[in-house]
């Protein structure tokens, strides 16, 4: 009997004029400081942790505050928020980056590109810092913006900075909040990771190990995505 042979993934092939990151799940794995941070803070409020962790990622901390804590005053969760900032910016132990990130960083350093994160400037550096990324020019960060993710105004504000149109940008994320984000900026959004999966991308990898970036002399970036076999 002739051995079965595997028939090899169809790589989907993607072009943007932009590229905007998140950060944390998508090129800094920092889930070892997130959720050890949030596991203290849920139970000190009486609250399951495996229940919070399942609204965290992607969100400003007041926001995920507001929901766990719905009847709570919103100024006491910015307060609280900015103690947690301040907890996870001096905790750095097992951020890493993300599969490949530092790869992808080199194949896009001179191509146009932001990082829209829900951290604020000092986490964003510590976090890239520690996981020996490149901090992109142009950043949108939590002082930036008015709202927090899934509101899209992080993701327009960064292809306004890079001076293009938000439908020729690519959203790289890994949370259901930034998903949305990114569709509600009326962008493509790659998702990066198993907790994107659920979230209907446009696009899915594991890591970006599985992403292929060049360029064409008109600026057009062109990016070949290669699924999990």
């Amino acid at each position: 009997m002739p051995a079965s042979t595997a028939t090899a993934p169809t790589p989907t092939v993607l072009t943007a004029r932009a590229l905007l990151l998140d950060m944390d799940g998508t090129i800094v794995n920092s889930d070892a400081v997130v959720e050890r941070c949030w596991r203290e803070w849920a139970v000190s409020h009486g609250l399951d942790p495996r229940e919070a962790l399942k609204v965290v990622h992607g969100r400003q901390g007041y926001a995920t505050m507001a929901i766990l804590l719905p009847e709570r005053p919103m100024e006491l969760n910015h307060a609280e928020n900015v103690e947690m900032l301040a907890r996870e910016t001096a905790d750095t132990d097992g951020v890493v980056p993300v599969g490949g990130a530092p790869e992808f960083m080199a194949a896009i350093a001179g191509l146009p590109h932001a990082l829209v994160t829900s951290a604020d400037a000092a986490l964003a550096r510590a976090r890239m810092t520690a996981a020996a990324l490149p901090m992109p020019a142009v950043r949108v960060t939590a002082e930036s913006v008015g709202a927090s993710k899934p509101d899209p105004e992080g993701f327009l504000k960064g292809a306004a900075e890079l001076g293009v149109d938000p439908a020729d940008c690519i959203v790289f994320e890994d949370s259901a909040a930034g998903i949305a984000a990114g569709q509600a900026a009326g962008m493509r959004v790659i998702g990066i990771g198993s907790r994107a999966a659920a979230h209907g991308p446009t696009a899915h990898v594991p890591d970006l190990t599985s992403v292929r970036v060049h360029s064409t002399p008109d600026g057009i970036i062109h990016l070949t995505l290669t699924p999990a076999a």
